[in-house]
C-alpha cells in the first residue's frame, strides 16, 4: 500500500536537506525577460552600488527604501500622494490579505495592482509566515533586532504568549485567524497560490521564524524546515511563473555557519533574489556586524533585500554593506503618533520630533524648511500640531505620513547620488 503524502512529510527526519538545485530544471536557471537587475554603480570606496531592478510594472532604484502597505495601502496615504513622494516599490502581507479580502477577491479584480488602482508601480508581497510566527511569539523569547524591530514597523505581534500559532509541521503552519478565529493552514503551496492570485512582482517564499535565542539545536531543524519550505514554495511557483520573481529568504540566526549554509543552500537555488531574514542580534550594532561578514558572501549579481528594518541610521550603515532595498512602516507608522523624521543640514544627522507638543503649537514654519514635500510647501508645524492634538483629525496622520515618506525617498535619492559621486 502506498503511503499517502500526509504520512511521508510526517517521517521526514528533522536535519533532512532540501532538494539539491540539480533537481530544478535548467531553464529555471537562466535569466528572465521581465525581472533583471541592472547594476548602474558599483563603489570602489565600500561594498555600497547603485541599480535598477527592473519589473514589469517599473523599475526600482536601488538603494531604494520600501514602504510596507500592510493591506496593499499605505495606512492614512493614497496611492497618489506615495507616488508624489518618490515610493516605488510597495510591501504587502500575505497574512492579512488571505484574511481580508481573500486572494480570489484579488484575483476577481485582475490582480493587486488593478483591485488598488496603482498600476505603473511595483508590489512585494511576503509569504504569510512572518505574521504568523510573530504574532504567536513570547515576549519573553528575546527575539532581538529583527523581529522586535520588525513588529514594531510592519505592524505585527502582540505581547504575552499568543495561542495563534497552533502546529508546525513538516506539512506547514497551523494557526487561528485573528479576525474570526478559525483554524488556518499555511503551507509553501498554499502561500504561492495565494501570491499568484494577489499577483505582486516580487513574491517570497514559507519560511520559519524563531526567537532569536531558541537553541542552536532548534534553529538547525529550523533551518533545514526552511530550506525544504522554500525549496517546495519554488517548485510550486515555476509551475506558472506569471512573470513574477521570487526572492529566497537566508535564516541562521546570528550563528554564522548557520547563515553559510543558508548561503550555500539557497544561493544555488533559481532565486530572483535575495531577501535577509530571520534574527540578526539583540540591537543594531549586532545586525551590522552581521551584514558585515554576511553580505561579501551574497551572490553579486542578484538584488540583496534586508527584511523589516528601514530607519535611518540602520540604512546609513548597511548600504555601505551592498544591500540594496529595505522595508519599514516606522515612517508612517511613526507619523500617525506624531512624530516627524527630518535632517539636520549643517550636521547631515537624521532626527525625528514630536510636532504634537504643546511647544511647538506657535511654530509657523514647515515641518522641514528644506524639504519639498506637498506637507512641507502648505502647511506649517502649528497647523499641524492643533490637528493632532484635536485628537478627531485624521488629516493629521496624512500629512506627516506624506513628510515622512518624502524624507526616506530623498534620503535614498542623496545616497544614490552619493554613491555614484564616489562619497561612499
Amino acid at each position: 500500500m502506498k503511503r499517502s503524502r500526509a504520512a511521508l512529510a510526517r517521517r521526514v527526519h528533522p536535519l533532512t536537506p532540501g532538494p539539491a538545485a540539480s533537481t530544478f530544471p535548467g531553464w529555471s536557471f537562466e535569466p528572465r525577460d521581465f525581472f533583471r537587475f541592472e547594476l548602474v554603480k558599483q563603489s570602489s570606496r565600500s561594498a555600497a552600488r547603485v541599480g535598477r531592478i527592473h519589473t514589469p510594472h517599473g523599475f526600482i532604484e536601488t538603494p531604494s527604501f520600501v514602504p510596507v502597505g500592510t493591506n496593499a495601502t499605505l495606512k492614512a496615504v493614497d496611492h497618489g500622494a506615495a507616488d508624489a513622494a518618490g515610493c516605488e516599490l510597495m510591501f504587502s502581507n500575505t497574512y492579512h490579505l488571505m484574511l481580508q479580502p481573500g486572494p480570489e477577491v484579488i484575483q476577481a479584480a485582475g490582480g493587486i495592482h488593478r483591485f488598488t488602482g496603482r498600476l505603473n508601480r511595483p508590489f512585494i508581497t511576503d509569504s504569510g509566515g512572518f505574521q504568523v510566527f510573530s504574532l504567536g511569539s513570547s515576549a519573553t523569547g528575546g527575539e532581538g533586532l529583527a523581529v522586535k524591530a520588525s513588529r514594531r514597523k510592519r505592524g505585527g505581534g502582540t505581547t504575552g504568549h499568543d495561542p495563534s500559532v497552533l502546529k508546525v509541521a513538516e506539512k506547514g503552519v497551523t494557526f487561528r485567524s485573528y479576525r474570526d478565529g478559525r483554524r488556518v493552514l499555511l503551507t509553501p503551496e498554499s502561500s504561492v497560490a495565494a501570491q499568484k492570485q494577489i499577483g505582486a512582482d516580487i513574491i517570497i517564499p514559507l519560511d520559519e521564524l524563531l526567537p532569536f535565542d531558541a537553541p542552536i539545536a532548534k534553529q538547525t531543524e529550523s533551518l533545514h524546515r526552511t530550506h525544504r519550505w522554500e525549496a517546495r514554495s519554488l517548485v510550486e511557483h515555476l509551475k506558472d511563473v506569471r512573470q513574477q520573481a521570487m526572492y529566497g529568504v537566508l535564516h541562521g540566526g546570528v550563528d554564522k555557519a548557520l547563515r553559510q549554509a543558508a548561503i550555500d543552500y539557497i544561493g544555488s537555488l533559481p532565486f530572483d533574489g535575495i531577501a535577509i531574514g530571520g534574527s540578526l542580534g539583540k540591537d543594531r550594532d549586532d545586525m551590522i556586524d552581521l551584514l558585515q561578514w554576511l553580505a561579501p558572501r551574497l551572490p553579486t549579481a542578484k538584488p540583496r533585500h534586508l527584511l523589516g528594518i528601514a530607519d535611518a541610521e540602520s540604512i546609513t550603515r548597511a548600504v555601505p554593506l551592498g544591500i540594496d532595498t529595505f522595508d519599514s512602516c516606522y515612517p508612517t507608522r511613526s507619523a500617525r503618533h506624531g512624530t516627524a523624521m527630518v535632517l539636520d543640514r549643517a550636521t547631515r544627522e537624521h532626527h525625528t520630533y514630536n510636532v504634537g507638543r504643546l511647544k511647538h503649537a506657535s511654530n509657523f514654519a514647515p515641518v522641514d524648511t528644506t524639504c519639498a514635500c506637498a506637507t512641507c510647501r502648505t502647511h506649517s508645524v502649528a497647523y499641524i500640531n492643533h490637528l493632532f492634538r484635536t485628537k478627531c483629525e485624521p488629516v493629521a496622520a496624512t500629512l506627516l505620513s506624506v513628510h515622512n515618506l518624502q524624507f526616506m525617498n530623498d534620503l535614498m535619492a542623496s545616497t544614490r547620488a552619493a554613491i555614484l559621486r564616489g562619497d561612499i
